[in-house]
């Protein structure tokens, strides 16, 4: 699985692309076509040879359109009534060509699959779906930080081991993507934990929102002002905290822009 990702995934050949999706307040999620699709390549240092990345995609690409949606659901069917189960792996140790990454190309998920055909996991499927999702959206948010700080005159670099900023050689950045939870009375609540190892000088805390699909909003939270190692919140939690919240990412590059002495004489 983590191999299969590895290979289908451009950010690993050096490539940002993001708006693959979208969601509107009250509407459901919709994914784009490649033609609004946007992408920053060259953003990463590439860990994959773009050959070896083509033709694995190439191959994927293939086997997804061997197959109808029927023929796909079907398949998992058999899956079903032949072990009991399904899973990720699963799909992908069989012998129909069928992977897994081409059932969640086509219906936008396992568990979008699973449910087509009546199968409910034992586990809660959807929090490792949304989990995936916000790994993958993380070097993303990365990328948009690094470019507005760009445009804001700064510079920031990633550490490749630590995904750490430095921004402008003067302080540390560390990117959190928070994922959004919902209580047995249907509240929202956020838990925040912040990095006691790298005690990054600011932490970026991107909240999403209630479907996990988009950011809410953004705690810039400095580490001086921080003393537990993580954070609780909840929609609204007073002027001691939402002192630090922001609905953009214009705060932050405000904070990293640089100003030439010129300008202020």
């Amino acid at each position: 699985m983590a191999v299969r990702q590895v290979l289908i995934n451009e950010k690993y050949i050096g490539n940002n692309v993001w708006n693959r999706t979208s969601y509107k307040l009250k509407q459901q999620h919709v994914r784009n076509g490649p033609e609004s699709w946007r992408r920053a390549n060259g953003a990463f240092t590439p860990i994959v040879d773009r050959a070896q990345f083509e033709a694995a995609r190439a191959m994927i690409e293939e086997r997804s359109r061997r197959f109808t949606n029927e023929e796909l659901l079907d398949i998992l069917r058999r899956l079903l009534q032949e072990n009991g189960y399904l899973s990720g792996l699963l799909i992908d140790e069989s012998e129909t060509d069928a992977s897994s990454s081409a059932y969640r190309s086509r219906f936008g998920s396992l568990l979008r699959a699973y449910q087509l055909i009546g199968f409910t996991p034992l586990r809660d499927h959807a929090y490792i779906e949304i989990n995936r999702r916000l790994r993958r959206l993380h070097p993303e948010v990365l990328a948009t930080i690094v470019a507005g700080i760009a445009r804001s005159g700064g510079t920031a670099v990633i550490d490749e081991v630590t995904d750490l900023l430095t921004v402008n050689g003067e302080f540390t950045l560390s990117v959190v993507v928070v994922r959004c939870r919902h209580t047995t009375t249907g509240s929202l609540r956020w838990q925040v934990h912040l990095d006691t190892g790298l005690l990054p000088d600011l932490t970026l805390a991107v909240r999403m929102d209630g479907l996990n699909e988009r950011p809410l909003d953004y705690y810039l939270l400095p580490r001086l002002d921080m003393t537990l190692p993580q954070l609780r919140l909840a929609h609204d939690n007073g002027v001691s905290l939402d002192s630090y919240r922001f609905d953009t990412l214009d705060a932050l590059y405000e904070l990293t822009a640089r100003i030439h002495l010129l300008e202020v004489a």
